[in-house]
């Protein structure tokens, strides 16, 4: 019995990797996030119990992951994007140590460069950004703006569509120029992706009305948008 924590990809369900889809299909409960492709679930044995996370508060699923693997079952711990970033894959790994649950990490492919890159941005390149900087900024008034202001390289915020605009302007005060660009993927990697780009001082007002998820990627990087997408439409 094992519970495997395991990263479905930032919304493509063929982003999943191989490792992780061999176990998806071999486990006997599946304990899925919402925003994860229905299609990856599906990958799951007919006879697999299915739970589905988003009803839960952390702490119960903590103590959910640790109650199934304590009965024997081989759990799947299916995760959007990478279970150790953003994902409080951390939380769940350490609560099934505590409780001695034998369990595996399987790292899945992260938002912070698959989105931006499948939308034609890549978050560093030779000459442009040779760091890349991602933080979570749904509680913007608590983040060290004058800190990333000042950061070289790609900003990539996380949860960042509903702060925008607050972002924008903390960024902005405390000595990031208003014309950075910046962008805004929505639904990334997925049919439904939308994609927005707009200096600093506009993205908000350019990104109003998007779904989430969506990440935010404020950086020269950006700029390269236009001719690398160029460059793929005329080789499809």
């Amino acid at each position: 019995m094992t519970v495997w924590l395991v990263g479905a990809g930032p919304g493509d369900p063929g982003l999943i990797t191989v490792k992780g889809l061999e176990r998806v299909r071999a486990c006997d409960v599946i304990v899925y996030d919402r925003l994860v492709a229905p299609e990856l679930v599906d990958e799951a044995p007919h006879d697999a119990l299915r739970i589905e996370r988003d009803r839960l508060e952390q702490d119960e699923v903590n103590e959910l992951l640790v109650a199934l693997g304590r009965r024997g079952d081989d759990v799947v711990r299916l995760k959007g994007g990478d279970p150790f970033l953003f994902g409080r894959g951390g939380e769940e790994a350490l609560a099934l140590a505590d409780a001695g649950v034998p369990f595996e990490v399987i790292p899945g492919v992260s938002s912070l460069a698959s989105v931006p890159g499948f939308a034609g941005i890549p978050v560093t390149h030779r000459g442009v950004a040779s760091a890349v900087t991602a933080f979570a900024a749904h509680e913007v008034e608590g983040l060290d703006a004058e800190a990333l202001a000042h950061t070289p390289g790609t900003l990539v915020a996380f949860m960042g569509l509903a702060g925008l605009e607050r972002l924008a302007v903390r960024l902005i005060e405390h000595g990031r120029p208003a014309g950075t660009p910046a962008a805004v993927v929505s639904a990334g990697t997925t049919p439904d992706e939308r994609v927005v780009t707009a200096p600093l001082g506009a993205i908000a007002r350019a990104a109003e009305g998007l779904p989430t998820p969506a990440l935010v990627v404020i950086g020269e990087v950006v700029a390269l948008r236009a001719s690398l997408r160029a460059v793929r439409r005329s080789a499809a």
